[in-house]
Parts: structure tokens; C-alpha cells; sequence
């Protein structure tokens, strides 16, 4: 009996080229695929972002929509409202960020993403409405989650195994043209400015 585990913030959960299995012991075996869906977050098999920045921006999008009467009241401040967005709606799309190894492409469609929601609350398209609503930059934030984080990991013990998965080097044949960056070098060029 094969069971399968569908996350309820996923369309697509699983997708694979084939039906490959791995044979784990005590008699279970797992399928292999591209993509799959982890605590509402899409895990890719090639360790970018891409899969789960999409997801991160649908899910806020969904959270958006279901504020949006609230965060178009012309009653409420404009503070207020951009309080109940960070809060409510950037805090869902940066959920797990703290582990991704963000592309330019990638910030540049969660500031695309942001902004489009941001002129919405205000119905008006200018360059400071994040300053009217008191929000920093979606990109600032990224990086500050991901410096906690990294802090937070450093702080544990050299057989946590979070810490051993950070030094860790995948060795395989490295394909045609310059590699991708890995998340530590990333966390390591924030934490060297």
C-alpha cells in the first residue's frame, strides 16, 4: 500500500521525470523527484530558490486577498495598515527564507510581488509607499532573517547536525559555467559588509 503525503497549500505537490525509487531499509522505499512540498515550502532537487519563491508569493498573495478589505479601509492609518501587512502577509512569504540561496531574479519578483501589493493598500503607485506604510525593504528583511538564523546555528554545538549540513560539500562532477552560489557564501558576503 503506497501512501502519499499532499501538502493543503500545494496545487502540484510532487513532480517527477520517472519512477525511480530508493530503497531506504526496513522494508520502505522513496520515490525520487524534481520537486516536492515540505511544511508549505517546494523543495527543488537542483537547491535553488525558484520553485520556492513562486510558492512563497502565491501564499501571500492568498493571505493578501484574504486582508484585503482591511488593508484598503481608509479608515485605518496607513502605519496600521502596513503593521497588519508585515505582520499577517511579508511574514508568510519570508517563512523559510532564512535557508534559501536567493538569485537577483528571485528578489527582484518578491520586490515586483511587494510592490504590487503595497499600491494596492494605498491606491496610489509611488516609489515611497513602503516608507508611507513603515515598511523597510522585502530584500533588507530577507537578509536580516538570514543572519539570525545563521547566528542562531553558529551559537550550537560542532556535532549539531544543522551546523554539519552548513559545512558540508557535495562532491560531484561540476557542470558548464559559473557554479551557483551556496547559501553560506551568501550569508558569509552579508556578514563581510
Amino acid at each position: 500500500m503506497v501512501k502519499f503525503f499532499i501538502c493543503r497549500d500545494c496545487f502540484n505537490p510532487v513532480t517527477g521525470t520517472g519512477r525511480t525509487n530508493v530503497d531506504v531499509g526496513v522494508s520502505a522505499n522513496l520515490e525520487l523527484v524534481d520537486k516536492s512540498c515540505y511544511s508549505g515550502d517546494m523543495l527543488s532537487v537542483d537547491g535553488d530558490a525558484d520553485a520556492a519563491v513562486k510558492t512563497r508569493i502565491r501564499i501571500g498573495w492568498n493571505k493578501f486577498r484574504r486582508l484585503v478589505q482591511l488593508l484598503t479601509n481608509k479608515d485605518i492609518s496607513l502605519i496600521v495598515r502596513g503593521r497588519l501587512y508585515s505582520s499577517c502577509v511579508r511574514s508568510s512569504i519570508l517563512h523559510g527564507s532564512e535557508t534559501w540561496p536567493v538569485r537577483k531574479e528571485n528578489e527582484v519578483a518578491l520586490q515586483l510581488a511587494e510592490m504590487r501589493r503595497v499600491s494596492w493598500i494605498c491606491g496610489i503607485k509611488l516609489k515611497e509607499l513602503g516608507e508611507r506604510l513603515g515598511l523597510g525593504d522585502i530584500i533588507f528583511v530577507l537578509q536580516q532573517n538570514r543572519l539570525r538564523w545563521y547566528g542562531y546555528v553558529l551559537q550550537k554545538e560542532n556535532n549539531y547536525w544543522v551546523k554539519k549540513c552548513i559545512e558540508y560539500e557535495v562532491e560531484s562532477a561540476r557542470s558548464r559555467g559559473r557554479p551557483k552560489k551556496t547559501w553560506r557564501e551568501i550569508v558569509e558576503r552579508l556578514s563581510a559588509m
